[in-house]
């Protein structure tokens, strides 16, 4: 079994900064792409922002030149750090991960639990 524990929302200011982190545990064998996705009321979970395994990067328009994903492989966890945070970034933050479990050969998704992140005007 694997879990994703994430931690770092809160309440901010806009203009402000927040750090999300999401460590991943269990029976891991290796993990793949991580990334974080957001949901806000009435909208759907979109992608915020991907990492693969050797470090490549994708982010939706709305973020690109204001939030930055890293990961640390050693850690088994993904970072989102978001600068310059505005209104609309307001939304729960979910991260996912690709993961094999340890003596397996396939890769299911797992998910986070959420974390909240509200950004006040």
């Amino acid at each position: 079994q694997v879990q994703l524990v994430e931690s770092g929302g809160g309440l901010v200011q806009a203009g402000g900064s927040l750090r999300l982190s999401c460590a991943a545990s269990g029976s891991i064998g290796s993990i793949n792409a991580m990334g974080w996705y957001r949901q806000a009321p009435g909208n759907q979970r979109e992608l915020v922002a991907v990492i693969t395994s050797g470090g490549s990067t994708n982010y939706v328009d709305s973020v690109k030149g204001r939030f930055t994903i890293s990961r640390d492989n050693t850690k088994n966890t993904v970072y989102l750090q978001m600068n310059s945070l505005k209104p609309e970034d307001t939304a729960v933050y979910y991260c996912k991960a690709e993961v094999r479990g340890r003596g397996t050969y396939y890769y299911n998704d797992y998910w986070g639990q959420g974390t909240q992140v509200t950004v006040s005007s």
